[in-house]
This record gives C-alpha cells, sequence and structure tokens, in this order.
C-alpha cells in the first residue's frame, strides 16, 4: 500500500456479510468473551460483529495500530496507489510475455498469459490487470539462478513485493535456504524458481536487465 517499503501496515476491509455462525469454527466471535463482560460478538453486534472484535479487543491486546508516522507513510503512499498499480500491472504483463518466449526460461506463471491455469480467472476477476509480480524458472536450475540473480544491476534482491523500485527473489538461495531440494518441492518451492516483483520504472529498462542477467549464464 505504501509502494517504498518504508514501513509495515495494511488495512482491514470488512463488509459484514460473512456468516461467522455458520461457519462453526470461530469461537472469538461466536462464544462469550470473558475479557469484555461476556459479551457474543455476533449477538451483540451482528454485521459488525469482527470489526468490534477487533478494535475493542485484538487491538487493546495486541496494540494492532500504526504510530502517527507510520500511518503518514501509509497515508502518503496510497495517494498514488491508483498510477502505480496500473503500471505495475502493465509492465508485469509485458515482461511475462517477454519471458514466455525467451529460450533461457523454462516456464512462466502469471494469470495475465493466456493458457495459464488462472488466465480465465484473471479475466473475470481482474480485468483492469491481474498483479504485478511473476514466478518463473531459469533452465539450469538453483545455480543458474543464483547466476541469474547476481547477475542482475536494476532490480533489487529484497524480499518486498509491489514497491515502486523491481524487486527480486531467489527463494532457495533466500528466504527457503535451509530447505534441501525436496522439501523445497513439497513446499511448492522449486530450485528454479524466481520470484520478480516488477516496478514502476521503464519496462524496457527492466527488461534489457533481465536480458543482460541471463546473458551472463
Amino acid at each position: 500500500m505504501d509502494g517504498h517499503a518504508t514501513q509495515v501496515g495494511g488495512a482491514i476491509v470488512d463488509s459484514g456479510n460473512f456468516d461467522w455462525e455458520k461457519a462453526g469454527k470461530f469461537p472469538g466471535l461466536t462464544t462469550p468473551d470473558d475479557s469484555y463482560h461476556g459479551i457474543t460478538y455476533t449477538e451483540k453486534f451482528g454485521k459488525a460483529a469482527y470489526i468490534t472484535k477487533l478494535t475493542a479487543q485484538v487491538m487493546r491486546d495486541l496494540g494492532s495500530i500504526p504510530s502517527p508516522h507510520n500511518a503518514f507513510l501509509l497515508n502518503l503512499g496510497l495517494e498514488t496507489l491508483f498510477l502505480r498499480m496500473e503500471r505495475h500491472c502493465s509492465n508485469a504483463q509485458a515482461i511475462a510475455e517477454y519471458l514466455s518466449k525467451n529460450d533461457k526460461i523454462s516456464w512462466v506463471k502469471y494469470c495475465g498469459l493466456p493458457g495459464d491455469k488462472y488466465y480465465e480467472l484473471g479475466q473475470k476477476y481482474l480485468p483492469n490487470g491481474s498483479c504485478g509480480v511473476i514466478s518463473f524458472g531459469v533452465k539450469g536450475g538453483r545455480e543458474a539462478a543464483v547466476k541469474f540473480m547476481d547477475g542482475l544491476k536494476l532490480a533489487a534482491i529484497v524480499t518486498h513485493v509491489a514497491d515502486a523500485r523491481t524487486s527480486v527473489l531467489h527463494p532457495a538461495s533466500h528466504t527457503h535456504r535451509q530447505l534441501n531440494d525436496q522439501e523445497l518441492e513439497a513446499a511448492g518451492v522449486t530450485p528454479d524458481l524466481i520470484r520478480f516483483s516488477v516496478g514502476i520504472e521503464n519496462v524496457e529498462d527492466i527488461i534489457a536487465d533481465i536480458q543482460q542477467a541471463l546473458d551472463n549464464i
């Protein structure tokens, strides 16, 4: 939401239409809360049960609220969210199409690509652009993926997603480096997988950076 990796935060959006009682697995909402006069949130607040519990109990107990400065940074980023998302999506679409035709890439997962298993759902629910994150595999497995990462010049090697900067991660050698190949496969993380969060830079510059890194493999 802030777009610049300056703080961690978010927003909760609740329509009030989820049936907590019928679901049968949310006792925190459907049974008496002894810490708050024994009220049952679904009975007392109806559609406002969830948001009331968050503000009356969760925020009270865990302090789940941003500081004034964090709120300022979040709001500052929100002012450009609409423009940033358009650019994230258009850049990612172009890069996904480029990767799908690159002979050094073994596979690409992006719901904006025809043939992707989520393509139809993407067209239905995300008609104005799917997202800015692409997953793809580099031919040559783990070693080639690491070499690709080392060759990038524009993209930042960080865990961020939806940053204004293009941010890239090789989970097998970073966030999931303690897992062996079998454990990676079980977690759905192949050794060749690159997670690419496309930024708002000029798309031709991003593609050029990817291409020169692939040329080094």
